[in-house]
């Protein structure tokens, strides 16, 4: 019997499920190809290749896309067209053996919100913009390895192996080998490391890698939130902390973020690496964003102005759209794409990211599954209530304080209410959402450009 979906992101979980079911026909890690010899030349090309701007029209349009959105002067006027419907997922699903560690108790700890019920957004969009950037043009330097289906010379089972000599004794890297060398011996002919082509449209054994890359890195910043936050639920399931302590909860974040790094390391790719890493150090400057947020004195927010909410779309930007602008910025690098669909492809991501956290800010204040005003308490000043701010001044007193005197919150949640803020905040978050649309349209026509659109547009209509 067919499991009801309810809702554009209850969808995208219903196909993620799907792919999970048929990793033999789905998973893009598949063949095991064989070619050590020209392996080197390809990742030496990789990190010295040069892409080229394309020029005139959508060299312009990058340039455009660029500009910030005046977020204080947004009104609750009607602009855009109706929400398409959302496109379907794909999420990867070859984490246990990036987790597994000697600590059965890690083990348990590092998996743990990986059993649960998430969006995985995050792994379906570096998939989808793998395949979109596939046919897209590509950068000078080197031959595309896109073209033809020519694979068989690039061994990717690389992405498994160490690169140092002197670690090749540990027990990991003992571990690594002998999956490797399974690959080859299990009569799929070595399926895990080969690109899956569909319908014209290829996604890398390096995307997926990246994919589940992205996925971890993002779980353990919710490792590490969750503790900030003192939180009591996540993901349908008690809080990470609330079932294995605060130590655990942190030790599995570190473990987390030190495996990603690993198999960061394992895609060879100088460029990628790097800006891979930069999404720690933003995840890193927005919590501190986010702190000095709520200093009394010299408090970056003291008014609801434009320089506030640059400051607080900044921090938004570092904490929730960094990691899926620049996860989507590496996939389309991988796909050896020209300059400006790369930048396109982090413009699409940086504007996605932001309209997320918009929409997660918004419902907040509407929804009746979560705690509502979870912000508030937190002593956090969202958009919603910034722009509750701008009509009501007696607001400000409220934010300096933190919302800590008791009535605080629940009086803030009455003028947020009595306020356009729910309102002009969802106006603010499809602007950016059509920002991000209009950068998609700098990649070729290709069914994963149309759903990536989807998922773009689902964002604005999501309830959880």
């Amino acid at each position: 019997m067919a499991t009801k979906v309810r809702g554009p992101l209850g969808q995208l979980g219903a196909l993620a499920r799907d792919f999970l079911r048929k990793p033999s026909e789905t998973r893009p890690l598949g063949k095991f190809a064989i070619g050590a010899a020209k392996v080197s030349h390809f990742l030496e090309s990789a990190a010295t290749g040069v892409r080229a701007p394309l020029p005139g029209p959508q060299h312009q349009a990058v340039s455009r896309l660029k500009r910030p959105i005046s977020a204080s002067t947004i009104t609750t006027k009607s602009i855009g067209a109706n929400n398409p419907e959302p496109a379907h997922p794909r999420r990867p699903n070859n984490l246990a053996r990036l987790l597994e560690s000697g600590h059965p108790m890690l083990n348990t700890v590092s998996r743990y919100y990986f059993s649960a019920s998430g969006k995985h957004i995050r792994p379906l969009l570096v998939m989808l913009v793998a395949q979109a950037t596939s046919i897209g043009s590509k950068r000078q330097g080197r031959s595309s390895i896109l073209v033809d289906n020519e694979f068989d010379h690039i061994d990717y089972s690389l992405i498994d192996r160490s690169a140092s000599q002197t670690i090749q004794s540990d027990q990991e890297s003992q571990a690594s080998n002998r999956l490797i060398q399974d690959a080859t011996r299990d009569g799929h002919g070595g399926r895990p490391y080969s690109p899956h082509v569909t319908a014209g449209l290829t996604i890398l054994p390096t995307h997926r890698r990246l994919a589940e890359i992205t996925e971890m890195i993002h779980t353990s910043s919710l490792l590490h939130d969750d503790v900030i936050d003192h939180a009591e639920t996540r993901r349908g399931l008690p809080a990470i902390q609330k079932k294995f302590g605060n130590k655990m909860a942190i030790f599995a974040g570190d473990f987390l973020l030190a495996r990603a790094s690993m198999a960061l390391a394992r895609l060879r790719d100088p460029e990628v690496t790097e800006i891979m890493a930069s999404v720690l150090c933003d995840l890193v400057d927005g919590e501190f964003k986010q702190l000095k947020n709520l200093e009394v004195e010299d408090a970056p927010m003291s008014q609801p102005d434009e320089p506030a909410f640059a400051y607080y779309l900044e921090k938004t930007y570092l904490k929730t759209g960094s990691l899926i602008a620049k996860s989507l910025r590496s996939s389309a690098i991988l796909s050896n794409s020209t300059d400006d669909i790369v930048e396109a492809t982090y413009i699409y991501g940086r504007n996605l990211g932001i309209a997320f956290q918009l929409i997660d800010d918004l419902l907040d204040f509407t929804v009746t599954w979560k705690t509502c005003g979870a912000d508030l308490e937190l002593g956090l000043a969202t958009a919603p209530v910034l722009y509750a701010w701008q009509e009501f001044p007696e607001l400000g007193p409220l934010v300096a304080r933190k919302f800590s005197v008791d009535g605080d919150v629940a009086k803030a949640w009455e003028l947020v209410h009595r306020s356009e803020g729910i309102e002009r905040t969802r106006v603010l978050a499809r602007q950016y959402m059509e920002r991000a649309a209009e950068a998609l349209r700098i990649l070729p026509p290709s069914s994963a450009r149309d759903a990536l659109e989807r998922v773009a547009m689902s964002v604005l209509t999501r309830t959880k």
